[in-house]
């Protein structure tokens, strides 16, 4: 059996990673494709509780500490859920991944990215997306969407600083890694966004060994 196809969407607050997936869902069904969906922190019933600590707990957490949770989840969810979807051929979509890690605690905090990088490598047991779709936009745009919301949790309210920097650091992994990591313009409509991912898509998986 072929593996499975490995997406993961990747970009700073507001910038449209729920919608896109929903969207690239229904495409990717009306193709005959049922992914698996899953997010960073979460995707398993320990993750979800991490998320619940790591989000919206009223705890201050150090850096390090941080980075050990977002850890901690992934690995549960990489063995429970990700790799056995892989290896039965399905494909996964994944709301951010090690590059959210990377850029968030590696460069916005301050831990470095290369010693970063290479504790998620480690704790993703050498997994890597197969695609990454970046959803650039600007932290100020961002913040306007998420103005509507009721509640926004502990990173989504960190200062503007904080989401310049995020976005500083995804450009960066952008420019270093150009053949997997696709940076997307996210300001545009939904629906031109999901054209556009979908064109990324379709051109890195045609013609390939796993056909779109």
């Amino acid at each position: 059996m072929k593996r499975g196809v490995f997406i993961t969407i990747e970009g700073g607050e507001g910038a449209g990673k729920s919608t896109l997936i929903a969207r690239l869902t229904e495409s990717l069904s009306a193709r005959g494709i049922s992914p698996l969906l899953t997010r960073e922190p979460g995707g398993t019933p320990l993750g979800e509780e991490v998320r619940k600590l790591l989000l919206h707990s009223q705890q201050t957490l150090g850096p390090r500490a941080e980075l050990a949770l977002f850890l901690a989840s992934r690995a549960q969810q990489v063995e429970s859920r990700i790799r056995p979807a892989l290896a039965e051929g399905r494909w996964v979509l994944s709301d951010r991944f090690n590059d959210s890690t990377i850029v968030y605690q590696g460069f916005a905090r301050s831990l470095g990215i290369k010693e970063v990088a290479f504790l998620c490598t480690f704790f993703a047991g050498a997994l890597e997306p197969d695609l990454t779709l970046y959803l650039d936009i600007d932290p100020e745009l961002g913040k306007k969407r998420m103005a509507g919301r009721q509640m926004r949790d502990r990173i989504e309210a960190e200062e503007m600083a904080f989401h310049y920097k995020i976005r500083e650091g995804y450009l960066l992994l952008c420019r270093e890694n150009p053949e997997r990591i696709h940076s997307l313009d996210a300001s545009v409509s939904e629906e031109e966004l999901c054209e556009r991912a979908m064109e990324v898509i379709g051109g890195k998986f045609c013609n390939s060994s796993k056909t779109l």
